[in-house]
């Protein structure tokens, strides 16, 4: 693939759906699915910034997982547990920062807050890329919590109520991050469930049928090649066409 004939996006979020059922179609246990998928995003990630994208948000894990079964969320947080660090240290090797964006408290273990906080350390001085992993994330509970430190800094007299533009808000997200280009969904499901609602105003949206598990390094370049074909106009129009 020449990438230097592509419009690359500067952030792509994907929502890393259809593991469970990647899993049933081949009558294995969900679980051996989310292992199959964290095992494509350590691959597919390293993809993605080679073909030029800089940031690559993921979702991960959401706050309204923890409603799923015992069991299920379990074998996810000793997933993690077990593969976080080992996918920072890969990273590392690809000079790609690696940041963590979501709820810093129970029922997050305080043993996977301290792995997170090594994986982000062991990143920090990267440049060649940011990886954001979206992990015990809500947008909406992202936005409250933004909320709430406007209103800290209003009071300590670190800004005044004109500072506040929507730009600046950008600064106040669980990372100071540029708006999402490109937003990909993977398994053919038509909505957002409450990822990044604010970052994706203006961002192309796609919504492949392939499970995660089977979204490669192939399957990206089929979503660059349909995101070239986009044109984005921001709410404008072009006249002379």
């Amino acid at each position: 693939m020449d990438y230097s004939k592509l419009k690359i996006p500067n952030h792509v979020a994907i929502i890393l759906d259809g593991n469970g059922r990647w899993a049933k179609e081949r009558g294995m246990s969900r679980s051996a699915g989310h292992k199959a998928g964290f095992d494509n995003l350590v691959e597919l990630s390293k993809h993605v910034f080679k073909t030029g994208v800089k940031t690559l948000s993921v979702y991960a894990f959401s706050t309204e997982n923890f409603k799923r079964s015992k069991e299920e969320v379990s074998f996810l947080m000793n997933l993690f547990k077990s593969k976080f660090k080992e996918y920072a240290v890969e990273l590392k090797k690809e000079n790609i920062k690696v940041v963590f964006s979501g709820g810093r408290y129970r029922p997050v273990s305080d043993t996977l807050l301290k792995i997170i906080d090594e994986c982000e350390e062991m990143t920090k001085d990267c440049t060649g890329g940011i990886l954001n992993i979206c992990f015990n994330y809500g947008s909406h509970l992202e936005i409250v919590e933004a909320f709430k430190r406007i209103h800290k800094d209003i009071n300590d007299g670190k800004i005044s109520e004109d500072d506040i533009n929507e730009d600046m808000i950008y600064h106040y997200m669980f990372q100071d991050l540029d708006p999402v280009d490109f937003m990909i969904r993977t398994s053919g499901e038509l909505r957002l469930s409450n990822f990044m609602l604010y970052q994706v105003s203006y961002a192309e949206f796609y919504f492949p049928k392939t499970y995660f598990p089977d979204f490669n390094n192939d399957e990206f370049d089929k979503a660059l090649v349909e995101y070239t074909k986009r044109d984005r106009r921001f709410g404008a129009i072009d006249y002379s066409k």
